[in-house]
């Protein structure tokens, strides 16, 4: 555990010299920040001219997330690894008294600590709603779980993204990679389910999307739902594993 923690505790702060990294969390936060603005505008111009208004949620907010995750994981986890081999030092830490799975899971730690970093300052969100624009207050159950699945999704992400950052040793090739990956999980794997008249469940259970707006984004927590995004991140860390005990050997 002290390697797992030493590199991951490398990586997290290797982010915040990150130029990347910062652009990142910019553009996350100031999206989100825009579009909480439109939401909030929207809702007052319901009440204005329809004097009737539906409260904002933290559904409304964490909705776009997963969207700008699409980006936001392929930029963090390209030089995860790839980058590692790209300035020699991956020869250095596979002769090093460090297993391959401690450096996996410490990469993916480091990159999953970071942007935990950046969901927790998103809880300004739903503070703003509770206390000072929805009466009582917003749904504490439905908050809770709309960031469980986030985090689910975020671990899930991260883990594919450090796989495949082990499979390559370019960083851009390790971005575009990534980036298809997650979109075909999230987008493209789900619609032969809305054409196939039987049969299509199993794409709708293996889209990630489903999972996440069916189950979290409504309030639904299911252990289902947890097993299947635990279970894509166990099965990105044994990948990105596997990739560095080919290397060793290489």
């Amino acid at each position: 555990m002290r390697n797992i923690w030493t590199i991951a505790n490398r990586e997290y702060k290797h982010y915040f010299i990150s130029p990347i990294a910062y652009i990142v969390a910019l553009l996350i936060l100031l999206v989100l920040g825009i579009y909480f603005l439109l939401i909030l505008f929207q809702v007052a111009s319901s009440a204005y001219y329809m004097g009737t208004t539906t409260p904002p949620s933290t559904d409304d907010i964490l909705g776009l997330m997963p969207f700008l995750l699409l980006f936001a994981v392929p930029a963090l986890t390209m030089r995860l690894l790839a980058d590692e081999h790209r300035a020699g030092t991956l020869e250095l830490l596979l002769t090093s008294p460090v297993h391959d799975w401690e450096l996996i899971i410490g990469k993916w730690l480091g990159a999953f600590l970071f942007l935990l970093t950046i969901i927790g300052i998103t809880l300004i969100f739903p503070i703003i709603l509770n206390y000072w624009l929805v009466e009582p207050g917003i749904d504490q159950v439905l908050m809770l779980s709309n960031y469980l699945g986030l985090i689910l999704l975020i671990a899930a992400f991260l883990s594919i993204g450090t796989a495949i950052s082990a499979l390559f040793k370019n960083q851009i090739a390790a971005l575009f990679a990534t980036m298809v990956t997650l979109f075909f999980f999230w987008y493209l794997i789900g619609w032969p389910a809305y054409v196939m008249q039987s049969g299509g469940e199993i794409f709708r259970y293996l889209s990630m999307s489903t999972h996440f707006f069916d189950g979290f984004l409504s309030g639904s927590v299911s252990l289902g739902d947890i097993i299947y995004y635990i279970s894509w991140t166990v099965l990105g860390l044994f990948v990105g594993t596997a990739a560095i005990e080919m290397r060793r050997w290489q």
